[in-house]
């Protein structure tokens, strides 16, 4: 049979995510066919698998770690919030429903199925698959039907290493709590624990450790320093934007609403790894900064919701005022619509307000349709006659006057559109960042001289930096990897 471990965490955002893509690319230099896998994610951030259909990007970035493509059995269970209160479910990939966060718990059990049949298709071409839970199984209250921790874990009989986030604080009484309120059998699937995020000297938690084994007999597979490499990784969690700070002066900065559904806010990871440009994610209540030389408005999964907020924030009376300075303005997918004169949703597909004025700033308007575009995309930048990649998940069409002035195009056909001037501009491409030659030519004409880095390879080279550093870190009697 397949091996395979399973890392849940204490909490959220303890740093499963690193450590599973970490602990995939390690397994991958020691020659062994690993896969990632993750029953059940929340997240805006979707990728567009190699077999179709919409995963969390986080195993997106676990399947690069593999260096094999990424397949939608990967993350067979996707959820990804509209409101507070529901979310679009997505299985195997594709849209399968919504459902309120009440109503979802009873679904669950029939999502089990679907799980369990990706689960042995991620199997039969593996020497081990490292799987990622979500939340913790500390959340005893969602243990029934749970298919995202222990419930899977008991039924797939995979064994467990909780991760325990010491940068928080309290990890000892999170490690030995958990043991305390997990059923009997729950417990049985745990082989043992890691500390995660420890900044200093490691042998200061020596009596930790010893205090955590006297309470739960758990063994220690490791305790890992702050990985500063992880930050070149793109992030999952919208939570990573709470604690994004910019980074005083340089040649360009860069404003970005935080829009309340803000979807694929990976496109900026290109820009943010960039010497001498400074991202500045503005937060409702913030004002947009005058100096800023670029409006960034990424992806959203709510869009006329998040056109009611951007007004509510006074932030649209601030865009004007940034382009009347002469800033360049660019919206991705979610933001290329809000930049149009209306948007329309006639069947009501994001909620009760089914047309909107848009932002006005490119002569175009859009129609939600209930068809959804899901691809992986070679395109063309217009503007700069340089080959792009990246991918579409969208709802929606838009056209007008300033599509004829398309940005690039995707696939052979004209995608986006610009302003007279080139200063504004839209399209459903996400990704395009990422393309070193583009990305060059873009910030250069935005007063950014030394633009460069190769951007995916630094990507991949961080991995590899993190699995060195793990293959010192971690014990022996790992499972799966000893």
């Amino acid at each position: 049979m397949t091996k395979a471990i399973m890392l849940q965490g204490t909490g959220s955002d303890v740093g499963k995510t690193v450590l599973v893509a970490g602990l995939c690319r390690l397994a991958a230099n020691r020659g062994l066919k690993v896969r990632p896998f993750k029953p059940q994610n929340m997240s805006n951030n979707a990728a567009v698998a190699d077999d179709g259909g919409e995963i969390g990007r986080a195993q997106w970035l676990q399947a690069l770690a593999c260096r094999v493509p990424p397949s939608v059995h990967m993350n067979p269970v996707l959820l990804k919030p509209q409101s507070n209160m529901g979310s679009q479910i997505v299985v195997q990939g594709k849209v399968w429903g919504q459902a309120g966060g009440r109503d979802y718990q009873g679904l669950k059990a029939r999502l089990l199925s679907a799980v369990m049949e990706s689960w042995e298709t991620v199997c039969e071409d593996a020497d081990l698959v490292i799987v990622e839970g979500a939340g913790s199984p500390a959340e005893i209250n969602l243990r029934d039907n749970d298919i995202a921790n222990m419930g899977f874990a008991t039924v797939a009989k995979v064994p467990v290493v909780l991760v325990g986030d010491i940068d928080r604080g309290g990890v000892i009484a999170s490690l030995v709590g958990t043991h305390n309120i997990l059923s009997d059998d729950d417990r049985r699937m745990i082989a043992g624990y890691l500390i995660n995020k420890f900044r200093g000297d490691v042998s200061l938690f020596d009596d930790g450790i010893k205090q955590i084994e006297k309470f739960t007999r758990w063994p220690c597979f490791g305790v890992i320093p702050w990985l500063e490499e992880a930050g070149r990784l793109p992030a999952e969690d919208s939570v990573v934007l709470e604690r994004m700070v910019h980074g005083g002066a340089k040649a360009l900065k860069v404003a970005v609403p935080v829009l309340d559904r803000i979807a694929n806010f990976d496109d900026l990871d290109p820009l943010a790894a960039e010497n001498e440009v400074d991202i500045v994610m503005v937060r409702p209540g913030e004002d947009i900064p005058s100096d800023a030389g670029l409006v960034v408005i990424p992806g959203s999964k709510s869009t006329i919701s998040d056109l009611i907020a951007l007004r509510r924030n006074g932030w649209n009376r601030q865009l004007d005022q940034h382009v009347r300075r002469d800033g360049h303005v660019i919206g991705i997918c979610g933001g290329f619509q809000l930049l149009g004169r209306k948007v329309s949703d006639p069947d009501a597909i994001e909620g009760k307000v089914t047309e909107i004025d848009g932002l006005g700033l490119l002569d175009v308007e859009t129609v939600m349709e209930p068809a959804k575009t899901v691809r992986n995309s070679d395109a063309w930048s217009v503007p700069y006659n340089v080959a792009l990649s990246g991918y579409e998940i969208h709802l929606g069409r838009t056209w007008g006057p300033d599509c004829a002035r398309p940005f690039c195009t995707i696939n052979g056909h004209a995608d986006g559109a610009m302003s007279k001037d080139g200063r504004i501009v839209g399209t459903y491409l996400h990704g395009l960042f990422g393309e070193d030659d583009f990305r060059r030519r873009y910030l250069n004409d935005l007063g950014v001289a030394d633009a460069g880095i190769n951007y995916r390879a630094d990507v991949d080279s961080a991995l590899d930096r993190i699995a060195g550093r793990l293959e010192k870190l971690i014990s022996q009697n790992f499972p799966g990897l000893s």
